[in-house]
């Protein structure tokens, strides 16, 4: 811009461009207006996908140490079974999924609590992650160590139903007395077999052989002629001529799933409700092992044993060992 102005009788001009206009006001309230609300908009969004990112660190951090107990479950170290997961999300339950996978489990909010998941994840809290070996894995979330029922490990799967009568010196005594047939009942009252199978018991661990009532039968001698009877049912509770679940071991290491008659028997005056009636080792065979489904493991005949429990006997459900 040129300007053009007189100084005593002279004319001055002064081409030095000069431009005083700034915003207005109303300019200025309208960008501050526009600022706000693109903050307004983007900070839930911000919020949104930190929390997200917050749960994606979550998730993964307990899936690592799901792997990390998965690996003691292998190994058999019942002391690195449950794992502590600390939580960063900073709201209660998912926002950003659902469901939730985790090892294979599937799980919707509607759902709430079930075998293999309990409680929804809380601001800062924690992730519990512990095995059964009755049940699985569980996911046990809450605020805190207080917030979480501790679960028990549950019966080991892996220790083996003769082991404790193997230990005592009831199957030699037998032999050397030419015994050809055998009963311990878990049950029974003033036996003289049975305490040195429980003494066994307490010393080894967490053994199925805990839960429900069991009874050896069979013959001394022979492994694939002696056999466990046990059923998580309480054969006193239920009384005689009840059909009941029952897993049968065999000393030779099958394993068959059926079910039984409960009765009636009397020691010493005492009444008491065995797993079974009197069986013959041909009976034995005749009704539970020939030609029946045969598993390799205990693990997967207690699968199969639960199922049925499941399926066929819900008045029984309560009495899986947990």
């Amino acid at each position: 811009m040129l300007i053009k102005y007189e100084r005593k009788g002279m004319v001055v001009i002064d081409n030095k461009a000069r431009n005083n206009k700034g915003f207005t006001l109303a300019e200025l309230l309208i960008v501050v207006a526009i600022i706000s609300v693109l903050v307004a908009v983007s900070i839930p969004i911000f919020q949104k996908q930190l929390e997200n990112s917050r749960e994606k660190t979550d998730l993964a951090n307990v899936r690592a140490a799901y792997a990390e107990v998965m690996t003691a479950v292998l190994a058999r170290d019942t002391s690195n079974m449950t794992k502590t997961v600390e939580l960063t999300q900073t709201q209660d339950d998912w926002q950003s999924v659902d469901p939730v996978e985790i090892a294979g489990i599937t799980h919707y909010k509607s759902q709430g609590d079930t075998e293999n998941w309990k409680g929804i994840p809380k601001a800062k809290g924690q992730c519990q992650i512990s095995y059964n070996y009755a049940t699985g894995i569980l996911f046990n979330w809450g605020n805190g160590t207080s917030d979480i029922v501790p679960t028990p490990p549950g019966p080991d799967l892996s220790l083996s139903l003769h082991a404790p009568l193997n230990s005592t010196d009831i199957l030699s005594d037998l032999k050397n007395k030419n015994n050809a047939y055998f009963e311990i009942d878990s049950t029974c009252p003033n036996s003289t077999m049975l305490p040195k199978v429980q003494a066994e018991l307490e010393k080894g661990g967490n053994s199925l052989m805990k839960y429900g009532s069991w009874a050896y039968q069979g013959s001394p001698k022979n492994d694939n002629e002696r056999y466990l009877f046990w059923t998580s049912v309480d054969t006193n509770t239920v009384g005689a001529g009840k059909t009941i679940p029952i897993i049968i071991s065999r000393a030779d290491g099958s394993f068959f799933v059926s079910t039984s008659t409960t009765a009636q028997r009397v020691n010493n005056n005492k009444t008491y409700i065995t797993i079974t009636d009197h069986l013959t080792i041909s009976k034995i065979k005749e009704k539970y092992t020939n030609g029946k489904e045969k598993y390799k493991s205990l693990e997967e005949a207690y699968a199969v044993y639960e199922k049925s429990v499941k399926d066929n006997y819900p008045e029984h459900v309560k009495t899986l060992p947990k």
